[in-house]
């Protein structure tokens, strides 16, 4: 689908007279590679290992994550109808991205008629190359910036810093991770990775009027970074956020947070600049309803989020002169085509997901590489951004960081299900791998199976050798290719002496299954003969009702199971 170039509507002037809709399923342009932060440098097994080593980190991920889970389970037990405003948020989100060119032209149209400009970028080349040209014409060598997840997914600082431009981040968080130079490593919590001590150290080191003599309570903390900001605030004219939501019925952009910067940055600068992903769009503003229950509880287990800031378009004498919404896709064009990828966008940012990951427990957001870590950004950012891009892509191994549990699925306050999401990309990765080791392993593996004595030969064989390799405490630590994978994150126990196939072919073997056969006569016989009397059954037995029936007979029934428990201690 294409649309006709409208003012406000064009990334430049340059722009040609038609262009694809970000939105439209065909053609699905991942982001490309270079630009941005969807994939990392290193391969996820290998930067999980050094992360492993950290026991700071760890320690750090353990607390912050612990306390996390248990003020989200308080404030969701509270609704007694939680898993309806589940069902309605995932049911909302399916609409909308069903309905995305649609609504996506209804926003810009309303946000349009509002005094705003729409800015449609493709990718993050175009985002940045937008954001650049609105600071310049405003004269400015500085931004005050919201905490955004979509500036850091198209690098927006970096390219700012490389255009003589510097961006300031206002959220504590943020500040304390650019001031150290790093990056961040949860969605909801950038510096999670860091203790009171270690941001003591760099806000003391960051901010010259802090002081050595700064304490490490949190109150401290934040009185010396909020001294440092107030003068950000009142002078610097341009301000760049993201966007939780934007709603298509009247043009009204939505940011929700916890410390007040979001509000300061969105009201006092002359220019206001959004970077938000097309997938934020909702239909209407009831919709809010929903979400603005859903993402509190969720993400930080507050029942409401303490700033909730709505604007539409520019108000006369009342906040920003101009405000701008530039519209990103850069990626999620070929993730709306996919028919599992669609859903990954129904995201609302809210981070249950990682807190209750247990790989992500151990690891941190670092291992990722992406902006987008744990189990939303191990299928986001291969959807987004391929995994094929180069010969060794990182982002190929993110599926792979996953036990496949299931938690994030139950935690996900839209119904992502993110477990189905990682087996697909691992079997899509696989088929594009072609003929792997791995895969020409199993084809021989197959190949023996299918004929038993050559399988049974091969099994004595392999347990031999296995034997063989084990260390004295029975266990197997190192493998030869093609098998090292195995014991790089885990040991393998030592084979028994004799299988198990060879043990039932065997007299002994066969005493034991009549012995057991024999054992499960006599059981059925004391609990009424072949017919299983029992509260299985149905049957009332003085002897056998648990409670589980309602009996609770004199012959000590077991509640799980319904039948005396001393025949089974005989």
């Amino acid at each position: 689908m294409t649309r006709p170039d409208r003012p406000g509507a064009a990334g430049s002037g340059d722009d040609p007279p038609e262009r694809p809709l970000p939105g439209t399923p065909a053609p699905p342009p991942h982001a490309p590679p270079g630009t941005g932060r969807l994939r990392g440098d290193t391969p996820f097994p290998r930067a999980a290992r050094a992360a492993l080593a950290d026991g700071t980190l760890r320690g750090n991920l353990r607390r912050a994550t612990g306390t996390i889970r248990a003020r989200r389970l308080a404030a969701t037990g509270e609704l007694p109808d939680w898993e309806q405003l589940r069902d309605a948020g995932a049911a909302l989100k399916s609409e909308a991205l069903d309905r995305l060119p649609e609504l996506l032209l209804q926003l810009e149209a309303a946000f349009t008629e509002r005094g705003g400009t729409v800015h449609w970028a493709r990718d993050a080349a175009e985002a940045n190359a937008i954001v650049t040209r609105l600071v310049r014409e405003t004269g400015s060598e500085e931004v005050v910036k919201v905490k955004s997840m979509a500036t850091q997914e198209i690098g927006l600082n970096e390219h700012l810093a490389r255009q003589g431009i510097t961006a300031h981040e206002t959220d504590l968080a943020e500040l304390i991770v650019q001031l150290a130079g790093d990056r961040p490593s949860h969605i909801l919590v950038p510096a999670i990775h860091r203790n009171r001590e270690e941001i003591r150290g760099i806000l003391r080191d960051g901010i010259p009027d802090a002081g050595p003599r700064l304490g490490s309570d949190p109150a401290e903390l934040a009185a010396a970074a909020r001294a440092h900001l107030r003068e950000r605030f009142l002078t610097v004219p341009v301000a760049v956020s993201g966007a939780n939501f934007g709603i298509a019925e009247t043009g009204t952009l939505c940011v929700v947070e916890s410390e007040g910067n979001g509000r300061m940055c969105l009201t006092l600068p002359r220019t206001l600049i959004t970077v938000m992903g097309i997938e934020k769009v909702v239909p209407l503003h009831r919709d809010l309803e929903v979400f603005l229950q859903l993402l509190p509880r969720s993400a930080t287990g507050e029942r409401m989020n303490p700033y909730t800031s709505l604007w539409t378009g520019v108000t006369p004498g009342d906040g920003p002169r101009e405000v701008h919404l530039v519209l990103l896709d850069n990626g999620r064009t070929a993730a709306l085509a996919d028919p599992l990828g669609r859903g990954a966008l129904g995201c609302i940012r809210c981070s249950a997901c990682l807190n209750v990951c247990p790989v992500y427990e151990r690891v941190g957001g670092h291992a990722y590489g992406s902006t987008y870590p744990g189990p939303i950004g191990a299928v986001l950012s291969p959807y987004l951004a391929g995994m094929h891009a180069t010969g060794d892509d990182p982002n190929r191994t993110l599926p792979y960081a996953s036990t496949l549990c299931g938690a994030c699925l139950d935690a996900c306050p839209v119904r992502i299900d993110l477990p189905a999401m990682l087996v697909d990309l691992r079997r899509r990765h696989t088929e594009e791998a072609g003929r792997t080791p791995e895969a020409l392993a199993m084809r021989a593996a197959g190949a023996v199976m299918r004929r038993p004595r050559l399988y049974t030969a091969a099994q004595r064989t392999a347990a031999r050798l296995a034997r063989a390799a084990a260390r004295r405490d029975g266990r197997i630590t190192r493998l030869p290719p093609p098998l090292a994978g195995w014991t790089e994150a885990r040991d393998a126990p030592v084979p028994a002496q004799e299988a198990f196939r060879s043990w039932f072919a065997s007299p002994e073997g066969a005493a034991a299954m009549r012995a057991a056969a024999h054992e499960g006569e006599r059981r059925r016989a004391a609990h009424g003969g072949p017919g299983g009397g029992g509260p299985a059954h149905g049957h009332d037995r003085p002897g056998g009702g648990g409670p589980a029936h309602g009996h609770d007979g004199p012959g000590g029934g077991d509640p799980a199971h319904g039948h005396d428990r001393r025949e089974e201690e005989r």
